[in-house]
């Protein structure tokens, strides 16, 4: 999701590698030229994503069930964009990873410098972000992040004290919420019960914590926060501070996105796509910056087991007739998305079989 910037995005190492500081500069009026990224950020009118109600889901009535999956289901297909609703995870669970977010990037500079990227394996990393255009030019982004492995092994900041537990919680409960789609998903394409847990070995799944900053900017016409770019993983969740920011792409057109407060707005990832050979799109969305209010978005992106080779199912694979993506093992996928930082071709590009 925007939030992730997980494709075609590098830390910066510049000499003040922190957004923030330069967005709270009081002699900042215009953006400096590093940051100038060709954007028409203006959208369709907001159009209302679907909605999946959790808590039906997992409703012992057949009927409320049935007609949940049937939602699901044409959320994926259609959108690849959901709201999910009644979800069960508690509202102070969800406020209190915003605000230790937030607490981290208030930090001091040197603090947070601690886990600048070296490598696109290291399981903690901060800054900012850059990207190279198809004109060989590095453009930086108006954004700051923080991001850490919390699953199958922990890794989190030192710093705020209380963000360990805090996103311990939420993974961990957002863990037990993403399987349980995830096994609807199964459902709906036909597999056999277990197939999915057992094909992406759900008991050892990636996730990834990342926490991103938006601050105001001065002309927000001519910056981005993230750029167009799909996830890696299988379902992307996303929950923010309420002030917008986040665009997707659907049926060629740009909308903003508006989840009400104590929902996860969930997105499907370029591996679902792949391990559903095309059925459900990983799809467009990218992340835009205003003038008047800091945007903070918390994002947990649910993946395969870091071992797992994950192709399209055999089961879908024999129904279709033949395979459209290239097998890969998901932590290789994840590292080799992560260290392209040049716009244009992506990884899920690369690893489509083309016909003939």
């Amino acid at each position: 999701m925007a939030a992730t910037a997980n494709s075609q995005i590098i830390s910066s190492n510049t000499e003040n590698s922190f957004v923030k500081a330069l967005a709270e500069s009081s002699t900042l009026k215009s953006i400096p030229t590093e940051f100038t990224f060709s954007n028409d950020y203006r959208c369709s009118n907001p159009n209302s994503l679907p909605t999946v109600d959790f808590s039906l889901l997992i409703s012992p009535d057949p009927d409320q069930r049935s007609k949940t999956l049937h939602e699901l289901a044409g959320a994926c297909e259609q959108w690849g964009f959901f709201i999910l609703v009644n979800h069960g995870i508690p509202e102070s669970v969800l406020k209190g990873a915003i605000s230790a977010s937030l607490e981290y990037f208030d930090l001091p500079a040197e603090e947070k410098r601690r886990y600048e990227a070296k490598s696109p394996s290291d399981p903690i990393k901060s800054g900012s972000g850059s990207v190279i255009n198809t004109n060989n030019h590095r453009i930086h982004l108006w954004r700051d992040y923080v991001k850490s492995y919390v699953h199958p092994q922990f890794h989190c900041p030192d710093q705020p004290t209380h963000l360990r537990d805090t996103v311990y919680e939420f993974s961990e409960k957002s863990r037990k919420v993403a399987r349980t789609l995830l096994q609807g998903i199964g459902e709906n394409l036909g597999l056999e019960k277990g197939y999915i847990d057992e094909a992406l070995k759900l008991d050892t799944c990636f996730q990834l914590y990342v926490a991103n900053y938006y601050p105001p900017c001065p002309q927000p016409d001519q910056a981005i926060g993230i750029p167009p770019h799909t996830d890696y993983g299988l379902l992307t969740f996303l929950i923010h501070n309420g002030v917008a920011g986040l665009q997707i792409q659907h049926n060629g057109e740009w909308f903003d996105t508006n989840s009400p407060p104590n929902s996860i707005l969930v997105n499907t990832g370029d591996h679902l796509e792949i391990f559903s050979n095309g059925r459900y799109k990983s799809v467009k969305h990218r992340a835009v910056v205003n003038t008047e209010a800091t945007r903070i978005s918390v994002v947990l992106s649910n993946g395969a087991a870091p071992d797992a080779v994950v192709g399209p199912a055999q089961e879908l694979v024999e129904r279709d007739g033949r395979a459209f993506y290239h097998s890969m093992k998901f932590i290789d996928y994840v590292e080799t998305t992560s260290s392209n930082l040049r716009m244009g071709k992506t990884s899920l590009d690369c690893i489509k079989i083309q016909d003939g």
